[in-house]
């Protein structure tokens, strides 16, 4: 599926088109659900679709209705015009879930607001979890970050696609701060070193744990990088 130029997707019959909300940590107003209800309604969309990334897709739009949605939508539909974070999905956490041991919510958002404008080589998606029962599906997203009840694990190189890959656990026992600093430090060094189109999994693979315990130490002084098995 290719983009639309204002940040649709074209379907597979290559005439209609979806529209996909930004909703970090999948959170979500009742004013977000009455604009995307009227939206759904004023223009006639075939499918509101909950996606696996904790969004909300308006599939089936007419060419013509594209912009109309988005400009109705506002913030909510923010287009995406080149590979960036796709979203950032979060489990409870300490909000209402009983094994929550980190605010994954309070997490997630923060980490929205660091990653959201940036351009990466290929697309981003990031799992938030607060507890090792990994309901933000950490350990498959190409940064994941996880609660322990010792503080945050961060992760990274997975991938839930048709080649999966396990994200690497680069370090445990952080606090908010220093998984936050890890993540940038991580995704700056993918900024820097992978090729056009490659996702982190497919990096993770070709460049190797060691180069980057390696090149990541330096900056990292805090961290215990995991030594491979």
């Amino acid at each position: 599926m290719t983009n639309h130029p204002n940040g649709a997707i074209r379907q597979r019959d290559g005439m209609t088109y979806a529209v996909v909300t930004r909703m970090p940590a999948g959170i979500v107003t009742p004013d977000d659900l009455e604009k995307i209800a009227t939206a759904g309604r004023k223009y006639k969309v075939p499918m509101l679709k909950i996606t696996s990334g904790q969004r909300i897709a308006l599939v089936g739009l007419q060419p013509e209705d594209v912009a109309k949605v988005v400009d109705d939508l506002g913030p909510l539909a923010k287009p995406e015009t080149a590979p960036c974070v796709k979203f950032v999905q979060s489990c409870l956490g300490t909000e209402m879930c009983k094994y929550g041991n980190q605010d994954s919510i309070g997490l997630a958002r923060t980490v929205d607001g660091l990653f959201k404008d940036l351009t990466f080589p290929a697309k981003i998606k990031i799992g938030i979890s607060g507890c090792p029962r990994c309901c933000g599906e950490s350990h498959t997203r190409d940064i994941g970050i996880m609660g322990t009840n010792r503080g945050w694990t961060v992760l990274f190189g997975g991938n839930a696609g048709t080649r999966p890959r396990f994200a690497d656990v680069i370090a445990r026992n952080l606090s908010a701060e220093e998984a936050l600093d890890c993540a940038r430090r991580l995704v700056e060094y993918y900024q820097n070193h992978a090729k056009p189109h490659e996702r982190t999994a497919r990096f993770m693979e070709r460049v190797g744990m060691e180069t980057l315990k390696s090149d990541l130490l330096a900056f990292l002084p805090y961290i215990q990088i995991e030594k491979v098995s």
